[in-house]
């Protein structure tokens, strides 16, 4: 059913307000967080084709490696580190242009080069819950149209309570 719900063509101007649509859509009789998490992760990564999209959840001191698509990814990940233990540290969205730039970066994909990682936070947003993090094989892919629509995207999952 996905499948045909997601668009392939005009640009990320054209295609993220079509995406969080069909998003709200899909998970709003939806309360399972992972479920959530795993619809999302692939319509994005079906929509846009980029090297790694999914989850890293909060658990205790750590990321956990959450619903995801694409190549094999790092199971854990501590707090502040890499780009998406630096979003969950700060509660931002961090965008990296050139991961070979980026200090501490964790090398999880050697075909990685660029990088945007959201928070997701919980249900009252106060604290950061788990990130979505999304790599890309070119550099310089993210920018702020991806950061406005990923964190609309990543706010619609505060009503599972996650």
């Amino acid at each position: 059913m996905a499948e045909n719900l997601i668009i392939s063509e005009g640009g990320k101007s054209n295609r993220y307000p079509v995406l969080y649509d069909q998003i709200k859509t899909v998970i709003e009789n939806e309360y399972d967080i992972i479920a959530d998490m795993a619809n999302i992760a692939a319509m994005i990564h079906q929509t846009f084709g980029f090297l790694w999209t999914g989850f890293y959840r909060v658990v205790g001191e750590e990321l956990v490696l959450g619903p995801f698509q694409g190549p094999m990814a790092c199971s854990r990940i501590g707090f502040g580190k890499g780009v998406c233990g630096t979003a969950w540290k700060e509660a931002r969205t961090v965008i990296v242009p050139d991961v070979d730039a980026f200090p501490g970066h964790i090398a999880c994909s050697s075909d990685s080069r660029s990088e945007i990682v959201v928070p997701v936070f919980s249900k009252d947003g106060d604290e950061v819950t788990a990130v979505l993090d999304i790599d890309s094989i070119e550099t310089a892919t993210f920018d702020d149209t991806d950061r406005e629509w990923l964190e609309k995207i990543a706010s619609l999952i505060q009503k599972t309570g996650a």
